[in-house]
């Protein structure tokens, strides 16, 4: 079952100018525009892509070595190197789920003979996108949660640290939950946060204390909560500066 939603390409996506940052290709002329607006405010933001991209990859394979298997990627954008069921591998089951028509058509596409599940839901609605997951995932096993650069789209009056909450209820002891978010403490207006107020899925600043809260229940593994590009790096990090975007994975107590 998908839940249908309305195209309008006039109406900037978050997932359409994340593949623009990571050098894509789908995208349309009001995704760009918006991205380039943010890219003036912070120009660090396309070495912030790359970097949420790698730690996805880290924080994924942490888990495979900690014998976790299967994964639920929530809202996980279009399509881009480095997808959690390439690296996740042999023996593993993955299930993505993104609200954006555009990513959903793509994301089949791709996903066709690889094993991995594309499901069109809304992460605001957990307890629809658990019914269905549940029909393809165990999870009364550990399983992976990922919530990657998606929860500072979803405001506090969606009911945030809840929502994380209800996956985090469904999930065994041994489970494990991975997130980034964007920790803009000192953001103006003029900063280019205020370009995500005219795309799909406004920008909700959070300080650290309210990120760490998504942890309740899970034991943070080394090194905590910390700049996305610090998280048991594989590499140096491609800037010195800070890029604004907490990562940390937890284990299910």
């Amino acid at each position: 079952m998908t839940e249908p939603v309305e195209l309008d390409f006039s109406i900037p996506s978050v997932a359409r100018m994340y593949d623009y940052y990571l050098g894509g290709k789908d995208h349309f002329a009001a995704d760009r525009a918006a991205a380039e607006q943010v890219l003036r405010a912070f120009p660090d933001t396309r070495t912030m892509a790359r970097e949420n991209r790698a730690f996805l990859g880290r924080a994924v394979r942490h888990m495979r070595r900690a014998g976790v298997e299967q994964f639920l990627d929530l809202g996980t954008g279009l399509p881009a190197a480095g997808n959690v069921h390439e690296v996740a591998g042999e023996g593993s089951r993955v299930v993505y789920v993104d609200n954006d028509p555009v990513v959903a058509v793509h994301g089949r596409a791709l996903l066709e003979n690889t094993g991995a599940i594309l499901l069109q839901k809304d992460v605001r609605k957990p307890d629809s996108v658990l019914a269905e997951a549940a029909d393809l995932l165990d999870f009364g096993r550990p399983v992976g949660v990922l919530f990657i650069a998606i929860l500072h789209f979803i405001g506090d009056e969606d009911g945030a640290h809840g929502i994380v909450a209800r996956f985090r209820d469904r999930m065994a002891p041994g489970s494990y939950l991975a997130i980034t978010h964007g920790t803009w403490e000192e953001a103006r207006e003029d900063d280019g946060v205020d370009v995500y107020k005219r795309t799909n899925a406004p920008i909700s600043v959070r300080t650290r204390a309210e990120i760490l809260r998504f942890f309740d229940g899970f034991e943070l593994v080394e090194p905590g909560l910390v700049d996305v590009a610090h998280w048991r790096p594989e590499r140096p990090a491609a800037t010195d500066r800070r890029l604004w975007l907490s990562a940390g994975v937890g284990r299910r107590l």
